[in-house]
């Protein structure tokens, strides 16, 4: 069986971050998404998608986001019930996050860089520490600004 999601949008607000009793870190966030087609009124209509992503990773997106960062992850549709106050039974349907990739440039990004190239973060659910990652962004090379091209002929594609 599959159950594999892949999603670009943006936070809606700054992700919730707790820790279970044992210490390990949670967070939620709601991901609005846009729709590839617009409404018969013309406005392009969202999804607000509920998800989840767990330890160093919860950490990490916590961290290095905000309200409104673009991001995009990829995870698995996950469905849970409980029985609330009233006794009823409730069904959530969420995202749990495995892996996540920063979208923004290095300057809308809460995390502090060394310069303003717009490559992208990723993150996966494998512990790393802040200062792992903040290392790994200082390691990429934006090669637009380098000057450096490269040549691609069409018969070396593989489609």
């Amino acid at each position: 069986m599959i159950n594999n999601v892949v999603l670009v949008g943006r936070l809606t607000k700054e992700v919730d971050l707790r820790f279970t009793s044992s210490g390990v870190a949670v967070g939620t966030f709601n991901l609005a998404v846009d729709r590839q087609f617009k409404s018969q009124s013309g406005e392009r209509e969202t999804d607000f998608i509920r998800c989840q992503i767990w330890r160093k990773s919860a950490e990490n997106l916590a961290e290095f986001t905000q309200k409104g960062s673009r991001i995009g992850i990829t995870g698995r549709i996950q469905t849970r019930s409980y029985d609330n106050a009233q006794g009823q039974k409730t069904y959530i349907t969420e995202i749990v996050v495995e892996t996540f990739s920063l979208l923004d440039s290095r300057n809308e990004n809460k995390q502090p860089r060394n310069d303003s190239s717009n490559n992208a973060a990723h993150y996966s659910s494998s512990s790393i520490s802040s200062q792992e990652a903040q290392r790994n962004q200082s390691q990429q090379t934006n090669y637009s600004s380098t000057g450096f091209s490269a040549e691609i002929n069409d018969d070396d594609l593989p489609f």
